[in-house]
């Protein structure tokens, strides 16, 4: 649970727009203090400093500090820009990517850095009773200046490269990839499933519901800590829903056997093996980054956009990604404790599923294009290479068919109408072998 929970903070801190951005000026502060004092304690004047009376000083560092304020005003706005942009063309859901961005916070926290040193610098600079001029803290405060407009013209760059759709896609499937890694390194009680038999699970009769004590989405789920909890309760735990699922308070959580032993303490304990949240998360959630690739698909081929090459770049992506699943075995959903006794069955996304969240979707909004079609059938014979189970390609083979179905009822022309007929017959010839 530990790394889950960490996991968790670490996406939150992630997606947080305030915390790099303070921290970044907590070290313009920090700057500003520490050449002040440098400044009081040698009291020379270096040649290579700046070296003027107060009134320039205070004239330069004001200057700087109203300069760089309109700046990140600016800049604030073009992200506050970015994010209706990406929002509205490319899904809600895609905004987390934005949201996320070091880089555009580094730019931002730069900025802050810079005004709040020429600010407190300001204040030190003297004429009475004595003259001050802390030269170091101004050449400091300049050299911040020309970082500022530095990091401005990258941050022109960056936005201009985040917003192309093919970096979003990316980014996006970025997660896919990490998602899938999570899944396939979850390796906790793999491989002694195949030598049990169904026999050693209960009967339903047996068990007890556990019921949720909280509502929201599944965001993780701990399986170690799940099997320490059934192995001290000598129990068998069912969890009856999988990370992407919504729970409302009061859902039967999970189903452990026998049911005689369930109790408060039982109950609380699964619960907080089970992280809640207002909204899906990639960290377990293989289907919610499958989701967020088709969505950016589906608004691609839709009438207001009409960008099908978007969808077809969207479509590989997820290629790859089912490409890596149909040649790696997916852990067990049998979970087993030290001594190799059953704990803990999970529900976890099989092959099918993810499939069928894949290509369904974009098949059933992009069934008028030809381009879209043909896409979808290389795709299938693509990751039909790559199977290893022959119920995977029947998975394949059924969405190849529904295709091929669906492009009968279109009236498409008679060249486009071959190509599909072509890329069918190759989707299934690959996985008729």
């Amino acid at each position: 649970m530990k790394n889950i929970k960490l996991k968790k903070i670490l996406e939150t801190l992630l997606y947080n727009y305030l915390l790099l951005p303070t921290l970044v000026g907590v070290i313009g502060i920090g700057l500003a203090f520490g050449t002040l004092a440098f400044d009081r304690m040698i009291q020379f004047e270096p040649s290579w400093l700046y070296a003027s009376g107060p009134k320039a000083a205070r004239s330069l560092l004001s200057t700087i500090a109203s300069s760089i304020v309109s700046i990140a005003a600016t800049t604030f706005s073009v992200i506050v820009v970015l994010l209706n942009l990406t929002s509205s063309q490319f899904g809600p859901r895609l905004v987390i990517n934005f949201m996320r961005d070091t880089s555009n916070k580094v730019v931002l926290g730069t900025f802050i850095a810079t005004f709040l040193h020429c600010l407190l610098v300001l204040r030190a600079v003297q004429e009475k009773p004595s003259v001050f001029v802390p030269h170091i803290s101004i050449t400091v405060g300049i050299l911040l200046a020309i970082t500022s407009v530095v990091m401005l013209i990258y941050f022109v760059q960056h936005a201009a490269k985040s917003i192309q759709s093919w970096e979003i896609i990316q980014n996006t499937s970025s997660d896919l990839d990490s998602s899938i890694n999570t899944l396939l390194s979850r390796k906790f009680g793999q491989g002694r499933a195949a030598s049990r038999g169904v026999e050693e699970i209960p009967s339903d009769k047996e068990a007890s519901p556990i019921l949720a004590t909280g509502g929201g989405y599944i965001q993780g789920v701990d399986d170690e800590a799940l099997v320490k909890i059934a192995s001290s309760f000598d129990i068998l735990v069912r969890v009856k829903h999988r990370p992407g699922n919504y729970i409302v308070e009061g859902d039967e959580l999970a189903r452990i056997s026998p049911g005689k032993l369930a109790n408060n303490q039982l109950t609380r304990q699964i619960n907080d093996a089970l992280i809640l949240g207002k909204q899906r998360s990639a960290i377990q959630d293989v289907e919610f980054s499958v989701n967020r690739l088709v969505e950016i698909a589906i608004r691609a081929i839709s009438p207001s956009i009409n960008d099908p090459f978007t969808a077809l770049q969207c479509i590989n992506k997820l290629t790859a990604g089912l490409c890596r699943l149909a040649e790696s075995e997916i852990p067990s959903p049998y979970r087993y404790d030290n001594n190799n006794k059953l704990r803990l069955i999970r529900n976890q996304a099989t092959f099918a599923e993810l499939t069928d969240s894949a290509f369904d979707p974009i098949r059933q909004y992009g069934r008028s294009d030809a381009m879209v079609a043909i896409g979808l059938l290389e795709a299938i014979a693509t990751v039909a290479q790559r199977t290893r189970h022959q119920r995977q390609r029947a998975v394949l083979l059924d969405h190849a068919q529904a295709i091929e179905r669906d492009s009968r009822e279109v009236a498409f022309d008679q060249r486009d109408r071959k190509k599909i007929e072509e890329g069918y017959q190759t989707a299934v010839k690959v996985l008729e072998q």
